[in-house]
This record gives C-alpha cells, sequence and structure tokens, in this order.
C-alpha cells in the first residue's frame, strides 16, 4: 500500500476545478474537481456511467468541457486534441483499445510519435523505442513485427499500455488496464506504476478491482451520476466504505452463494484439440454447477470456449451435448441446443454497436416476439424492456444505439441475449470484464440463481476473488492443456496462480 502524502504536499501538478459536460440532455459530469500531485497514485472510482471515463477523455483532449478550468503545473491547461495533450504530457490508456489492427506491434506503440529525421522515420530508433516499453512492462518477448489483428485482446491492451509509455508523460491516466490482464502480467503493471510514481509521474487509475486501488494508490476520488461524492487517504477507507460511496447504498452480499447439488453431466469434452490451442482438454460440466477455468495469456481459454461453441475448427476429440455426440456442431446448431456464449471481444465479436439494444438482445430468439415470420416491435420493445430493467442497464431505452453505452452496460446487454435466449449451458468468457462492483455483485447473483435452477455454467475468468467466490469447481489451463479440476475449498490464490505457470508440485509441497 502505497503511503499518502496529503500533508506537506507541493501545489498539485494537475487540477481540475467544476468540469461540467453535456451530451444532449445528458448530464455527463457537473461540477467536478480533483487534485493529484507529482508522483501521486491517485485512484478514481465510481459505477459505469458516474462520469469517469468522460472525465479523463476531457483531461486528455478527447472532449471539450462545457464548463470548468483544467491547470497543469499551475498553468491553464486547454488540450485541443489527444496528440496535443500527449505532447503536454498527458498519456491515456483507453478502456475500449483504440490501436490500428493491421499495423504492428512496433507500428502501433510509437504511432503518432515516431522518431523522424527531415520526413524519413528512423526504423531503427523506433525498433529501439518499441522493445523498450514493452520491456518496461515486462512483454520483451512480443514480436513486434506482429499485427494488432493477430494478438489476443490481453495482448492488446498490453500494447496500449506500452504505447502510453512512450515520451515519458507527466500524467498517466489508466482506465480498466488490468481488466483483460491474467494476474502475471497485473502485477508486472504494478511494478511499472511504481516505477513511474518514484519517478514523478502523476497517475490516475481508474478500475472497478478495488483491491487493486487500495494496493497501488495513495489516495482515492469518488464519482457518481457525473459528481464527485468522497475523496480521501486509501489507508483511511474501507472497501465497505468505497462501495456506499459508489451506489449509494449498501450491498451487503458481493459473492451470493446458495446450496446446489450438481446434476448429471450436459458437456463432456474428450481429448479436444484445437488448430493451435487447445492441445488437450477433458472436461465434464454438469448441470447445476458453475465450473471456474483460469490461465495465463495464451494458455488456451478463449481457444478452448471458442471450438466448443462451433467458432473454431477441432482437429481431435469428442464432444457430448446433453449427452449426444455433437462435435462436429455449428455455432447455429449449439444455440438450437441450448448453448450460448460470451464472448470476451464485445465490440467484434459479443454485439452488433450500430443496432438498437432490442435488436441485439433477442437477436438469437426471434421467435418469441415475432408472429408468421414478422418481428413485432412492441413484442420486442416489452421483451426487451424487461432485461433492461432486471439488469439495471443505464440507457435511454430499448430503441437506443448499443453502441452509445457505457462498456459496462454494453457488457449487460451481450449477457442479457444469453438470458433471453434461455441458454441451458452458458459459456462465459470474461463476463465482468469492465463492470463496477455493484453491476459484478448483480452479475454472480445471476450466475447463481441460473446454477440454482439447474443450468451449467463455464466461467472463464482473470480475476480469482471472483472464481473463487462464486464457482463450485476450478480447473486451470496450462500451455493449451486443462487440468486439476477440483472443489474450490480445495484451491488456494497461491496454489492457482502455480498450476497456471506448470508448477504444481511447488503448490502441492507448500500444501
Amino acid at each position: 500500500m502505497p503511503e499518502d502524502s496529503s500533508s506537506n504536499a507541493p501545489l498539485p501538478r494537475l487540477q481540475i476545478k467544476g468540469v461540467s459536460k453535456r451530451f444532449g440532455p445528458t448530464v455527463a459530469l457537473e461540477g467536478v474537481s480533483l487534485e493529484v500531485a507529482a508522483g501521486e497514485v491517485h485512484a478514481l472510482i465510481g459505477e459505469n456511467g458516474a462520469g469517469k471515463s468522460t472525465l479523463m477523455k476531457v483531461l486528455s483532449g478527447a472532449h471539450r468541457p462545457d464548463a470548468g478550468r483544467l491547470t497543469l503545473e499551475g498553468q491553464l491547461f486547454e488540450p485541443s486534441d489527444p496528440l496535443h495533450a500527449r505532447n503536454c504530457g498527458v498519456a491515456m490508456i483507453y478502456q475500449e483499445l483504440n490501436l490500428a489492427p493491421d499495423l504492428s506491434v512496433e507500428e502501433n506503440i510509437l504511432l503518432g510519435r515516431e522518431p523522424v529525421t527531415l520526413g524519413w522515420i528512423r526504423r531503427a530508433e523506433r525498433r529501439r523505442l518499441a522493445k523498450r516499453a514493452l520491456e518496461e512492462i515486462g512483454q520483451s518477448q512480443m514480436p513486434l513485427d506482429a499485427t494488432i489483428r493477430s494478438l489476443t485482446i490481453a495482448q492488446q491492451q498490453l500494447v496500449e499500455i506500452a504505447r502510453a509509455l512512450v515520451g515519458e508523460p507527466r500524467v498517466l491516466i489508466m482506465d480498466e488496464p488490468t481488466s483483460s490482464l491474467t494476474q502475471v502480467d497485473t502485477e508486472n503493471l504494478f511494478g511499472v506504476i511504481e516505477r513511474m510514481s518514484r519517478r514523478g509521474v502523476t497517475v490516475i487509475y481508474i478500475s472497478h478491482f478495488l483491491e487493486e486501488c487500495q494496493r497501488v494508490a495513495g489516495r482515492y476520488t469518488v464519482l457518481r451520476d457525473g459528481q464527485s461524492v468522497g475523496t480521501g487517504a486509501m489507508v483511511e477507507a474501507s472497501l465497505e466504505q468505497i462501495i456506499q460511496l459508489m451506489v449509494g447504498r449498501k450491498i451487503d452480499e458481493i459473492y451470493p452463494r446458495t446450496s446446489r447439488t450438481a446434476g448429471e453431466p450436459v458437456l463432456e469434452l474428450s481429448g479436444v484439440a484445437g488448430l493451435a490451442k487447445p492441445s488437450y482438454v477433458n472436461l465434464t460440466l454438469r448441470s447445476g454447477e458453475i465450473l471456474g477455468v483460469f490461465g495465463l495469456v495464451g494458455a488456451g481459454r478463449t481457444e478452448t470456449l471458442r471450438a466448443v461453441f462451433g467458432l473454431d475448427r477441432l482437429v481431435k476429440g469428442r464432444v457430448s451435448v446433453f449427452s449426444r455426440e455433437a462435435t462436429r456442431s455449428t455455432p447455429a446448431e449449439r444455440l438450437a441446443n441450448g448453448v450460448g456464449l460470451l464472448s470476451e471481444n464485445r465490440k467484434e465479436e459479443g454485439l452488433l454497436l450500430n443496432r438498437s439494444l432490442a435488436d441485439n438482445l433477442t437477436l438469437t430468439r426471434f421467435g418469441s416476439v415475432s408472429r408468421f415470420g414478422l418481428v413485432s416491435d412492441a413484442a420486442q420493445a416489452a421483451a426487451s424492456g424487461e432485461w433492461l430493467l432486471r439488469l439495471d442497464v443505464k440507457a435511454s431505452g430499448a430503441d437506443q444505439l448499443v453502441g452509445e453505452l457505457s462498456g459496462g452496460n454494453q457488457q449487460k446487454i451481450a449477457i442479457g441475449r444469453l438470458l433471453h435466449h434461455n441458454a441451458r449451458i452458458l459459456l462465459l468468457d470474461e463476463p465482468t470484464r469492465g463492470i463496477d462492483v455493484g453491476s459484478k455483485a448483480q452479475i454472480y447473483r445471476l450466475m447463481n440463481e441460473l446454477a440454482g435452477q439447474g443450468k451449467a455454467v463455464v466461467f472463464v475468468s482473470s480475476y480469482l476473488p471472483e472464481l473463487l467466490g462464486v464457482c463450485d469447481r476450478i480447473g486451470v489451463m496450462c500451455r493449451g492443456e486443462f487440468s486439476c479440476v477440483r472443489p474450490v475449498a480445495e484451491w488456494s490464490e497461491q496454489e492457482i496462480i502455480l498450476t497456471a505457470v506448470g508448477q504444481a508440485e511447488l503448490g502441492e509441497a507448500a500444501a
């Protein structure tokens, strides 16, 4: 835990005073104020839609404030665009990745900041700078010539982080930087933050993982409904106090668990292997249980779910669904059999961003909202309205475009589609990524209810506390293989990590 430096603090490096921002009739920010000192790590906390990302976009030059004042090192700061802000020493890592998919890792890291001489890019120098940025975050093995499109979501997020470090910023804004990272990569990032803080860099850290905020930040500010509702030293605040500030109410139970007994097998994988990954997976999922899957980046978790759902080709092995052989099924056949997949990549695979909430929620099951082959707008709106209410989606209505929602509310829509489809087997790949603590508790309750109804859930996550808090059993993927499935009571965080890095025998010896 960093020490609080609020006493005898020098003049703040960054001041935000009375900032307001509207988008049409929607008030995103109203009179927000914030001060951050040089070398301080300041956590900005709030629910989805609280205004965190909007405030940081104002600071990074992506939005112009309607009212208020920004000062940097005591001077008026009015960034005209993100490049202007970066040139002034303010860099931002966005929650929604902002990379050029067909350019290489090296080109993306130095995009807009290429070293040039007489208009010509110094390629050797660009390569050196990109390599140094990756080494700074412990990713020296990442191929510089690989295209962004060929990387996993977690690897893309690491490239985004490396890009922000180029140019040695004075203020670095991190918006959910660990949402796709494993425990190991998260620890590496914490080391980077600590080193930058010692060098005097100001870090504004936005995360829904409150334990992370306690770990890295000296001070915090909580936003709710576009207003700052609390600030102080992190050492003086409990998680319960921060959560109450965030949601305006007390959340009694983050990880609900009711007693239940697993039933018959509903999904069985025997020696399953894909083109590259997975290499070998045996798995039995039973009705009425939540099976957690943990693994490092590249272990094959996402590839396994995609292969099971029929999106990627299997090269060997056998898949049974509800005791029927179904190895070569297509995604349409999987859906018809009651299997639903929530992709970790909601922007490109999980949602149609240019379509309405109603269309996205009912997309795989139009039958319940149509008659004689025609979709009834009224029935679709009514069905969608029920899910918006149940999932507490912050939107103007079922006809709003999904792309206009915050990341967390988009995720709720993706989950809502599986619920509307009435899937009996749910394959959830990082379902709480980018979701605030109140919404996470809601998703955990839904998962618990679904298991209680006899449905089966595969829950892939990089966040160990939620796996240990929600799941009945947990298995670990390592280098494409799935193994060590045990009841949750038989696992500790240390044992899971050791198994994920191929050192399971050390965990057994320690036990």
